[in-house]
């Protein structure tokens, strides 16, 4: 249902949006995060549990030791303190998907805690870019839950046939990290919001302790917003969109709740405090269940897993493993790289810096590797609806087509077509290359009949180039390009014309 909004505008000129980010990491361990059960993607169907992840009567869980550490790296990486004795709680509440009907998680007692992460926003209205810190509340142990699939027309449980529930997902280790209200961005806070997810994504696969693909469930990011009188100093009552799964939907799923809330303020109404649903498809929002609060879930600490106590010299140790600052690095790829602030910022937005980076790894150039991550393959990965990420294609695939058009093996008309194969999962690039016939033509057989036939069918534009008017050769390339349907080498047909007509 189509609920009334209120033009962002005139939103923003009533009330003062506040944000608060939870974005949800699942670590990349061998195994669970309390048992030996393996943690990777893609399982038959309840195929990796065991007693202890299913909560079965007299298992027992043990934590995993690498899963603190990336916890650590996490906290000390986005500037926390990190605990020097923390411990696990349950939170309980009954669930499908939770078989155990409470999950093991932290409350009172983060590992890590009071950070922060600087953001670089860019502003729509000026084009400059702002830096916002976003202060983190605490980044917090817990288990993943399992994975739920209702059979039905809308997919959700209301409705559905009969739903399927996969415990493979179920122990997962997870990383949630909390922001504290978010005040002050204004109508900045949708691309706030964004940023944030992408910086912070960003920060993770450089960390190396999660994919933090958000196509897969790596990386989910809770909406939380909420409006007051502009101007007032307040917070309102917030809602809390669950699960979105894109930088994109971040910022529209932001976007609806201020007009949505605004709307409804304005009318007089009130803002219920409960979990919405993102709908990908119409941009919309709509209601999910009330929100508990904490006292709800009935918190207490877990009897059967000692405390967290890290040793000082172990953080230590780990803070001596965290990559370069995110800010530094950016602006020092931007100085590598020679690119605009602007340039920098549209990498950045769009999720790509890592792609790009990892492109000119493999010897690319900066300005070539950005074209194709920012041109041909953003535009594919927004009709898909999908973040760049998720296409199928690789850096190493990046790397290659722009080789292919560096050896002059294929131009860039004919690059396009090879991204279209490999998209298309017809092979490596060099595959798409072959199976479809897309080389360059240079052999001067074949080249100078069709640049015979461009020269007949032409005798003003020869007659030009004759008299010396060299620029009209492009009118002759274009001609010869159609008929042999892109596939010639430019370059030596320009020198074939010229050396006909001198």
């Amino acid at each position: 249902m189509t609920e009334t909004l209120m033009p962002f505008e005139d939103a923003l000129a009533s009330y003062d949006p506040a944000l608060g980010l939870e974005v949800h990491v699942e670590l990349s361990t061998a195994t669970k995060m309390f048992c030996g059960c393996p943690a990777t993607f893609g399982g038959d169907p309840n195929t990796q549990v065991c007693p202890t992840c299913l909560g079965l009567p007299g298992s027992m869980p043990v934590v995993n030791g690498k899963a603190v550490e990336s916890a650590i790296r996490i906290g000390l990486a986005l500037n926390c303190d990190i605990a020097e004795w923390c411990r696990f709680a349950r939170k309980n509440y009954f669930y499908p998907d939770m078989p155990k009907n409470f999950q093991t998680s932290q409350y009172d007692e983060p590992i890590a805690f009071d950070g922060y992460l600087d953001v670089d926003v860019p502003d729509p209205a000026t084009g400059e870019t702002r830096t916002v810190r976003v202060e983190i509340e605490r980044a917090h142990m817990e288990e993943d839950t399992g994975k739920s699939t209702h059979v039905g027309s809308t997919g959700r449980i209301h409705g559905a046939d009969y739903s399927l529930v996969d415990y493979n997902r179920a122990g997962i280790p997870l990383i949630e990290i909390v922001t504290r209200p978010i005040t002050g961005v204004g109508e900045l806070a949708p691309e706030v919001a964004r940023a944030y997810v992408a910086q912070l994504r960003d920060l993770i696969v450089a960390l190396g302790v999660s994919e933090a693909r958000m196509d897969r469930g790596n990386l989910r990011a809770d909406v939380n917003l909420s409006l007051a009188p502009a101007g007032s100093g307040d917070l309102g009552t917030r809602t809390e969109t669950k699960n979105v799964n894109s930088f994109r939907s971040v910022e529209r799923a932001v976007r609806y709740e201020i007009e949505r809330q605004a709307a409804l303020l304005a009318e007089g109404g009130s803002v219920t405090q409960e979990t919405r649903h993102w709908h990908e498809d119409t941009g919309i929002t709509t209601s999910g269940r009330e929100k508990s609060d904490a006292e709800d879930y009935r918190y207490f600490p877990e009897p059967d897993l000692v405390p967290v106590a890290p040793s000082r010299e172990w953080v230590e140790e780990l803070r001596g493993t965290l990559p370069e600052n995110p800010a530094a690095k950016r602006a020092r790829l931007q100085a590598e790289w020679g690119l605009s602030d602007l340039e920098m910022r549209d990498t950045v937005g769009a999720g790509a810096l890592g792609l790009v980076e990892e492109t000119v790894a493999l010897g690319t150039a900066p300005q070539a590797a950005r074209k194709w991550w920012l041109g041909e393959l953003a535009r594919r990965a927004n009709e898909d609806g999908v973040e760049l990420a998720a296409l199928p294609v690789t850096p190493a695939d990046v790397a290659r087509i722009q080789a292919l058009v560096d050896e002059r093996t294929v131009n860039d008309k004919l690059a396009r077509q090879v991204f279209e194969g490999v998209l298309a999962g017809e092979g490596t690039p060099d595959e798409v290359v072959e199976k479809r016939g897309l080389a360059v033509v240079s052999d001067d057989g074949a080249l100078s009949a069709a640049v015979d036939n461009a020269i007949e069918a032409n005798p003003d534009v020869a007659q030009k180039i004759r008299d010396g008017k060299v620029a009209a050769a492009g009118a002759l390339i274009g001609a010869v390009m159609k008929e042999m349907r892109g596939q010639a080498d430019a370059g030596r047909v320009r020198e074939l014309i010229l050396e006909k007509l001198a």
